[in-house]
C-alpha cells in the first residue's frame, strides 16, 4: 500500500514540473536566495537559511552558476539556460516522500491500514500541497520536516516502557533534529518545536504523579533527557545552519546595509570595509540619517517667531534634514580640547566632546531647551555665530559610537553614531514629518529626550576634506575582511529576523485572513500568462479540507458528549477507543492548533500556505475521527511492551468492508475533484473565460480570464 501511494505521490508532484519555465510566485525570493549561495554574496531574509541552503545546494548540484538572479514573476528560465527543473525537484521529492510518513504516522500511532491510507489520501491528492511542493518555495521542507518530528516522537513515545535504551535515545535525539531542521527551513517552525515542547510537559507531568510510583531522581533523569535531546541537540543543529550560513556567504551582496557596520565589514568587498576612513579634527563631512537618509543640513533661512499653533521659536537658522546633495550639508568637526601638531591624537574618537561648525553660514550646531516646530516635546536645533562665545555650552555634543570602546575611532561609512548633547542629554534626532513651506518642506531635525534612542542613529557619509599630517596617512591599512564571533552574528541576525517578521504589515491582494483558511475561502494567483490564458492558483481540494473541517467538528463533539456521559456516570465510549481518542488524536489536535491559533495573534501578512502544516495535522485527525465513526474497537496496545509491563487483553480494530468502501469511495470522489482543479494547480493547459467560470467553485475565488457573466433582467 505504501509504495503504491509514494509512487502516486511523484508522479503528481513531477507531472510537468518543467512548466510554466517561468519564475513563478516567491521563487522571485527564495531562487533568488539560492543563487547568492552560489555566488557567495550575503543577502537577508526573515526566514532561518536550512531549507534555502538545502536550494543552493540543489542549483550547484544540478549545474547553476547563480548569474539569474529571479527579478521578476514571469522571468524566463530557458532563455537564461538556468538548470530549473532540478532545483523544483528537491521540494517535489520531499514533498512525495511526506505522503509514506503521513502513512507511518497512523500505522505507529494503531490505525489500520486502510485508515492510514485515507489520511496519507487527503495529502496525496490536495492541490495546494501538490502546487506548493513543485515549486521553489519552502513549505514542503517545512511539512516534510514536520512530519518526520510527528513521526520520531510517536516512536519514541511507544517506547516509554523500555526508557533509556539505545533505541529510545535514538528517537528521542531524531526528534530534536527533525524539529530542528523544521525550525531552521521556515520562521513558522518554531511552533513545531512549541507543540513538542507542550506534549513534553504533558508527559513530565505524567512522570512526576507519585501514584505512579516514580522517584524524584527518577523524574530528574527524563527531565535531563528531555532537556538534553529536545532543547541542547535541536539548539547545536539550528546554530549549525546559521554557521554554514555565514561561512559560505563571505562576499558583500544585498544583505548588508541590513546589519550593523561591524557585521559588514566582515564581507569582502563591503563599501563600509572599503571606503570608511578615520575622522580626524577639521575634517569637513556630509552626516546621514540611517533610517531616513536625510543629511543633517542648514541654511541662512530663521525659524519664524510664531508658528501656526500659536508658539514661539527662537528666530534662530534652521537645521533640517535635506535629501539630496549639497554644499549646505557641509560640517566641520571642531575639537574642544588640545590637540598635538601630529599623531593619532588628531583622530576622533567615542565619547569625545565635540562642535560641528556649518561651513557655509560659519555657525555652530546648538540645541536648547525651545520646543521644536512640529514636536512641543523635544528640543528645537538651531545654529551660533562662532565667534560668539556667550553659549559655547550649547555647542558641546558628545559622539556616542554605537557598540564602541572608548579607543575606538571615529569613521565615515562604518560608524554610525548618537549625537548627545553636552547640558541637556537629548539626542540629535529626525523622523519622516515635513516642515511647513517657510522651511522648504524638508525634514524636520529635533532633540529627543530620550539619550540611547535607537532612531537616532547617523553615519558620516562622505568627508569633503581633509588634513594629511606627518604621523596621519590618508592611507588606513590593508582593507581585509574584519573578524566578528559566530554568538554576535547570530543574535544580530536573530533580532533582524524578528524584528522584519513583525513588520511585514504591507497589504497584498491575496492575503487572508486565518478564519477563512480551513474553508478554502480564497487562495493565492501564483502565476498568469495572458496570452494562452494560463493560471496557477493555489487553492487546496475542497473536498479533502471540508472533510477535515467535518471532522474536527465532529471530534469536539464526541469529546465533550463523552465527558458529559462520564459525567453523570455512563460510559460511552470503551475504555481503548476513549484513550486512543484522547491520546492519539489528542496530540494531532494539538499540532493542529498549535500551527493555526497563533496566526490570529499576529499583525503581519498572512496567507493560505501558512495553514498547510495544519491542515496535515486535520488529515491525520480525520483519519482518527473516520477509525472511530466505523469502529469502536482499536488495535491496542501499540507501545513496545517492557519486561515489567502489565499486559492487557489485545484488541484488533475491525472495519470489516466499511472501512475499504468508505475509503475507496472517498478516495475517488477526491481525486476527480482533483482532476478537475489541475488546469489551476499545473498552470496547464490555458482555460476559455467560460471554463474558468466553472472552476470557480467559491465566488471568493480571484480566478484571472474569466468570462463576464451576462444577467438577463426581464
Amino acid at each position: 500500500m505504501v509504495g503504491v501511494l509514494t509512487a502516486i505521490a511523484f508522479a503528481l508532484r513531477f507531472y510537468k514540473i518543467n512548466q510554466p519555465d517561468q519564475v513563478v510566485f516567491d521563487e522571485v525570493h527564495f531562487g533568488k536566495f539560492a543563487s547568492f549561495y552560489i555566488t557567495r554574496e550575503y543577502y537577508f531574509d526573515v526566514h532561518p537559511p536550512f531549507a534555502k541552503l538545502l536550494f543552493g545546494l540543489a542549483g550547484w548540484f544540478v549545474g547553476f552558476d547563480g548569474h539569474f538572479t529571479f527579478e521578476n514573476i514571469g522571468d524566463s528560465y530557458t532563455d537564461n539556460h538556468v538548470p530549473y527543473v532540478g532545483m523544483r525537484a528537491l521540494p517535489a521529492i520531499l514533498g512525495s516522500l511526506t505522503i509514506p510518513v503521513v502513512y507511518a504516522i497512523m500505522k505507529e500511532t494503531g490505525y489500520s491500514t486502510i485508515i492510514a491510507a485515507f489520511s496519507a489520501c487527503i495529502i496525496l491528492f490536495d492541490n495546494a500541497h501538490i502546487a506548493q511542493s513543485r515549486l521553489i518555495l519552502l513549505d514542503a521542507t517545512l511539512i516534510f520536516f514536520m512530519s518526520l518530528t510527528i513521526y520520531s516522537y510517536v516512536r519514541f513515545r511507544k517506547l516509554r516502557y523500555w526508557e533509556f535504551t539505545v533505541e529510545w535515545w535514538s528517537w528521542l535525539i531524531a526528534t530534536g533534529f527533525f524539529m530542528a531542521c523544521t525550525w531552521g527551513a521556515k520562521v513558522n517552525g518554531i511552533l513545531t518545536v512549541a507543540t513538542i515542547g507542550i506534549a513534553v510537559l504533558v508527559d513530565l507531568w505524567d512522570i512526576l504523579d507519585h501514584k505512579k510510583g516514580f522517584t524524584m531522581e527518577h523524574f530528574w533523569k527524563h527531565f535531563m533527557a528531555r532537556a538534553v535531546g529536545l532543547i541542547v541537540v535541536p539548539f547545536i543543529i539550528y546554530l549549525s545552519f546559521f554557521y554554514v550560513h555565514f561561512a559560505v556567504l563571505t562576499r558583500s551582496g544585498t544583505g548588508d546595509s541590513f546589519m550593523s557596520p561591524a557585521f559588514q565589514e566582515t564581507l569582502i568587498g563591503n563599501e563600509l570595509l572599503m571606503n570608511s576612513q578615520e575622522l580626524r579634527y577639521y575634517d569637513v563631512v556630509t552626516m546621514k540619517h540611517k533610517d531616513t537618509k536625510v543629511y543633517l543640513h542648514s541654511h541662512s533661512e530663521h525659524y519664524p517667531l510664531q508658528y501656526d499653533d500659536g508658539r514661539i521659536s527662537s528666530q534662530g537658522q534652521q537645521v533640517t534634514g535635506y535629501g539630496h546633495d549639497d554644499v549646505n550639508n557641509h560640517w566641520q568637526i571642531i575639537p574642544t580640547k588640545a590637540l598635538p601638531e601630529a599623531g593619532r591624537g588628531r583622530v576622533v574618537h567615542h565619547d569625545d566632546v565635540i562642535q560641528l561648525l556649518h561651513v557655509n553660514t560659519q555657525t555652530l550646531l546648538l540645541t536648547h531647551d525651545v520646543a521644536s516646530p512640529l514636536m512641543p516635546t523635544n528640543q528645537e536645533f538651531t545654529t551660533w555665530p562662532k565667534d560668539d562665545h556667550s553659549r559655547h555650552n550649547d555647542t558641546l555634543f558628545y559622539l556616542n559610537i554605537i557598540d564602541a570602546n572608548s579607543e575606538d575611532p571615529w569613521k565615515s561609512k562604518s560608524s554610525h553614531f548618537r549625537l548627545v548633547h553636552g547640558p541637556t542629554r537629548v539626542s540629535m534626532w529626525t523622523h519622516s514629518k515635513q516642515l511647513p513651506e517657510w522651511a522648504f518642506n524638508q525634514q524636520e531635525i529635533n532633540g529627543n529626550k530620550n539619550p540611547t534612542e535607537k532612531s537616532a542613529t547617523w553615519f558620516v557619509d562622505q568627508v569633503i576634506s581633509t588634513e594629511s599630517l606627518e604621523g596621519l596617512s590618508d592611507e588606513q591599512g590593508p582593507k581585509e575582511p574584519k573578524r566578528l564571533s559566530f554568538f554576535r552574528k547570530f543574535a544580530e541576525l536573530q533580532l533582524l529576523m524578528l524584528q522584519h517578521n513583525a513588520g511585514l504589515t504591507s497589504s497584498h491582494p491575496y492575503a487572508s485572513g486565518p478564519i477563512n483558511w480551513p474553508f478554502l475561502i480564497s487562495g493565492i494567483s501564483f502565476w498568469t500568462e495572458n496570452d494562452a490564458q494560463k493560471q496557477i492558483y493555489l487553492i487546496g481540494n475542497i473536498v479533502g479540507w471540508w472533510t477535515c473541517v467535518i471532522a474536527l467538528s465532529i471530534y469536539v463533539g464526541i469529546m465533550g458528549a463523552d465527558l458529559l456521559a462520564r459525567r453523570r456516570g455512563i460510559e460511552p465510549i470503551p475504555e481503548a477507543a476513549r484513550g486512543r481518542l484522547w491520546n492519539s488524536a489528542g496530540f494531532f489536535l494539538l499540532i493542529w492548533a498549535m500551527h493555526y491559533l497563533p496566526f490570529f495573534l499576529m499583525n503581519r501578512q498572512l496567507f493560505i500556505h501558512h495553514y498547510l502544516p495544519s491542515h496535515l495535522a486535520s488529515a491525520l485527525l480525520a483519519g482518527s475521527v473516520l477509525s472511530f465513526v466505523l469502529s469502536d474497537t482499536v488495535n491496542y496496545p501499540i507501545s513496545v511492551v517492557g519486561r515489567w509491563t502489565k499486559l492487557r487483553k489485545s484488541e484488533y480494530a475491525d472495519l470489516g468492508m466499511k472501512g475499504p468502501v468508505v475509503v475507496g469511495v472517498f478516495t475517488f470522489i477526491m481525486f476527480l475533484m482533483f482532476l478537475y482543479m489541475t488546469p489551476l494547480t499545473y498552470g496547464t493547459p490555458g482555460l476559455d473565460g467560460e471554463t474558468v467560470n466553472t472552476k470557480r467553485l467559491l465566488s471568493s475565488w480571484t480566478l484571472h480570464f474569466a468570462a463576464k457573466e451576462i444577467v438577463e433582467v426581464p
